[in-house]
């Protein structure tokens, strides 16, 4: 089986990986194009593009597949690209362009999607985020045949996955990416001997995982102290939740619950004690500890080492103007 596969980050390097050790034919791949990163923002190669060079590989990277849109040179590149790939599917998994008709018409067995969710729920940009952030017990992963919607095509396999108490969306990610890439090379296993069939999504569950704000990241400290919890897992590593205290931003990357402590009589956002257990703030319900902290531009530190250059005496309010 001759496989077009389309991705960008990490999560969609494992399933590359797996589909090139399952020994299926990869003729070309799609990923977005470099970007800048780092200090220096020079231009960076996406993890797909850099896996797919070098097992040699072709790659295209396009910044739409649309004809008809603002880049029509390089969708009839692409265009010309997947026809002489002769490909019998497209495999996508994070890919990040809105694939048009013309794509999704071009393969005998159409494009599947490797979608980090148990769909209908979570469909969008950011399903691994909003289910640690909303408290789900469980997600999973759904491989989905696309349409023209979005996510809504019909299901073909769907696997599910606990979520750990501790869980953030770096650890929860990882464990999807395995998933998914096991998942996609069953998939095509049982698609090429027709094994494979599309089973329409409930009605029932619909949910959308919009995509994450960096405004998002600021810590409400009215809130209980177990959905405050959630946010900080929801938003580590990226983009990473944040308070401020002396003017100062402050990033939270752990932390944990006491929801079943005694009211204080403090505000919200009170310290109501820092030691090597960690940095104790009333929320709006209950209390939680913080234990990994970061001063802007410092390092991610536990909470220990981070007081040990960045006084919090209890009394100070967190968060306050």
């Amino acid at each position: 089986m001759r496989v077009i596969f389309a991705g960008t980050p990490e999560f969609a390097r494992h399933a590359l990986e797996r589909l090139y050790a399952a020994g299926f034919e990869i003729p070309l791949v799609l990923t977005q194009p470099d970007r800048p990163a780092g200090r220096g923002m020079k231009l960076q190669a996406s993890s797909v593009k850099a896996f797919a060079l070098e097992k040699g590989m072709a790659v295209v990277q396009p910044h739409s597949l649309r004809l008809d849109g603002k880049y029509p040179e390089e969708a009839a590149a692409a265009r010309a690209a997947i026809v002489a790939a002769q490909a019998d599917v497209m495999v996508v998994a994070a890919y990040g362009l809105i694939l048009p008709q013309w794509v999704l018409d071009s393969f005998k067995l159409g494009c599947l999607n490797i979608h980090a969710s148990l769909l209908p729920r979570w469909r969008g940009a950011a399903p691994i985020h909003r289910a640690i952030e909303a408290g789900d017990a469980e997600t999973g992963v759904t491989i989905m045949q696309m349409d023209a919607g979005l996510d809504t095509g019909g299901m073909l396999l769907i696997e599910k996955l606990p979520i750990d108490d501790h869980d953030t969306t770096a650890t929860l990610h990882d464990k999807l990416a395995v998933l998914g890439g096991r998942m996609i090379v069953e998939a095509l296993e049982r698609a090429a001997c027709g094994g494979l069939h599309p089973v329409p999504q409930p009605a029932q569950g619909l949910s959308y995982a919009h995509k994450i704000e960096k405004h998002e990241a600021v810590i409400d400290w009215t809130q209980p102290a177990t959905v405050i919890a959630r946010r900080i897992r929801a938003f580590n590593p990226f983009p990473g939740a944040s308070t401020t205290c002396r003017g100062e931003v402050i990033k939270l990357w752990r932390c944990e619950t006491d929801s079943d402590s005694a009211p204080s009589g403090k505000d919200a956002g009170a310290i109501l004690s820092a030691d090597e257990a960690g940095v104790a703030v009333q929320c709006g319900q209950g209390v939680l500890l913080l234990t990994e902290l970061q001063r802007a531009g410092g390092k991610r530190l536990p909470a220990t080492e981070f007081l040990r250059g960045f006084a919090l005496p209890a009394g100070a309010v967190l968060g306050a103007a």
